[in-house]
């Protein structure tokens, strides 16, 4: 039997390719297709089967782009219904609660063993945590179906390996989910914490302190529930003046790069949603309405293509193309551009000492409950999407904007100075952390 877990780092999202016989499934496929098909074709596989636990949230299907490029069919399980490929069997377990229609998939290698070798626990149960229970259903609900869910999953035997829809990172667990791609039944029958709850203290803890929704995941269900969407958004190259005549008419300019280089020279109102770090269309989709044209903008051709990918998988589906030659062909054309102060934690350490600027903390509320700077502005950059606050426009010095690695912070810079804010600076290495310790 043959069996691949394949990531999309950006978003944390797994996803996985079984086959026993030259037919292969794809299970719950990623935007992006080309990984599937690379191994298909390494291994000599068609591609015949899609399937997918749950209609999806957090990123963009590409079943459609799958089928189109394949011919696969889409195969819509019930409970204890089974799809064969040789000697493997995928076999549906109902386990509602992330949304009602969640399956997992049991898989046998019917060669070794009857029992399950694997189980695909879709956005039931992942390594160290559990699904979120607030994205379909009212919480209590989602959390009472979760709690049931798990515990069907914890009557596999301890040896059976657990494949969860995601790891570290994304928006459908919480905290304790790990960045480790696997574990066992038995591993997590010992080792997660919330396993060993009964319902209702379980119940509790999945309902309480639940982070915000994502603005743009309604959108990505309905579009994940409508017609099959078989091709990526049209692409193209743009000269800069063109780029610019596009963003006049109200296109967002997404920026890409490393936030030193952006703070070094950008557009104006352009955004700093750097590839840099993981986490890109989400960071995007906080603070940039899905349905807005979008220009993109990075350090080279080949980045601004994979940034646009990046926010197609978020649903960013009006891509109104690339700035061709990036920041070097803008200013080659005698186009404005801007630069944005920046400073590291020990800069920002003597200038809070001096009373030269406010700190703007756009950290999360977790991390600021965690430790912050007495007298700072917490303003997660989520937020700023909305409006500025006014303790931010009538502020009497300059704002200097942190977070923990410089990722958030280059995003918020960049909104405070589109708003019109003028005088911003960005603290691009370290953060909040190194000053709080």
């Amino acid at each position: 039997m043959l069996f691949r877990q394949v990531l999309h780092e950006d978003l944390g999202c797994a996803s996985y390719l079984v086959s026993d016989s030259s037919e292969a499934a794809v299970i719950d496929p990623k935007w992006e297709i080309e990984d599937y098909l690379d191994l298909a074709t390494e291994h000599e596989l068609t591609i015949a089967h899609v399937l997918e636990t749950h209609t999806h949230a957090d990123h963009l299907s590409g079943r459609g782009r799958l089928v189109a490029a394949t011919g696969a069919s889409v195969h819509e399980l019930d409970d204890g219904d089974a799809l064969e490929l040789g000697d493997a069997r995928i076999t549906a377990l109902a386990t509602p609660g992330h949304r009602p229609e969640h399956l997992a998939f049991l898989i046998a290698d019917g060669s070794r063993a009857d029992e399950p070798w694997l189980v695909l626990s879709g956005d039931s149960l992942f390594v160290g945590d559990v699904g979120r229970p607030d994205l379909a259903v009212d919480p209590d609900e989602g959390a009472r179906g979760l709690f049931a869910s798990t515990r069907r999953l914890l009557e596999l035997d301890d040896f059976a390996e657990l494949w969860p829809g995601h790891i570290g990172g994304s928006l459908c667990g919480g905290a304790g989910m790990s960045e480790k791609p696997s574990s066992t039944i038995g591993y997590e029958r010992r080792g997660n914490e919330l396993l060993g709850l009964g319902e209702d203290e379980f119940v509790e803890r999945l309902t309480n302190d639940l982070d915000p929704q994502p603005p743009n995941f309604e959108r990505i269900v309905e579009l994940n529930r409508g017609p099959l969407i078989a091709e990526a958004a049209s692409l193209e190259p743009l000269t800069p003046k063109r780029a610019l005549e596009l963003i006049e008419g109200g296109a967002i300019l997404i920026d890409g790069r490393d936030p030193r280089e952006f703070d070094a020279a950008h557009a104006p109102g352009a955004l700093n949603v750097t590839m840099t770090h993981t986490g890109v269309g989400t960071r995007a989709a906080w603070v940039v309405d899905p349905e807005a044209d979008v220009v993109v903008l990075a350090a080279s051709d080949d980045d601004a293509r994979r940034l646009a990918r990046l926010l197609e998988a978020v649903a960013f589906r009006n891509l109104a193309g690339y700035v061709a030659g990036g920041i070097g062909a803008w200013r080659g054309e005698q186009l404005e551009t801007r630069s944005t102060p920046a400073l590291d934690a020990d800069g920002l350490a003597r200038k809070l000492r001096e009373g030269e600027v406010i700190l703007v903390d756009v950290r999360d509320e977790d991390e600021w409950e965690d430790g912050h700077v007495e007298g700072s502005l917490h303003v997660p950059y989520q937020e700023l999407r909305d409006g500025i606050p006014t303790e931010l426009r009538n502020a009497d010095k300059p704002l200097a904007a942190a977070c923990s690695a410089g990722n958030r912070s280059s995003l918020a810079a960049s909104l405070l100075e589109r708003a019109g804010i003028e005088h911003v600076i960005h603290v691009a290495d370290g953060g909040i952390p190194d000053l709080v310790d």
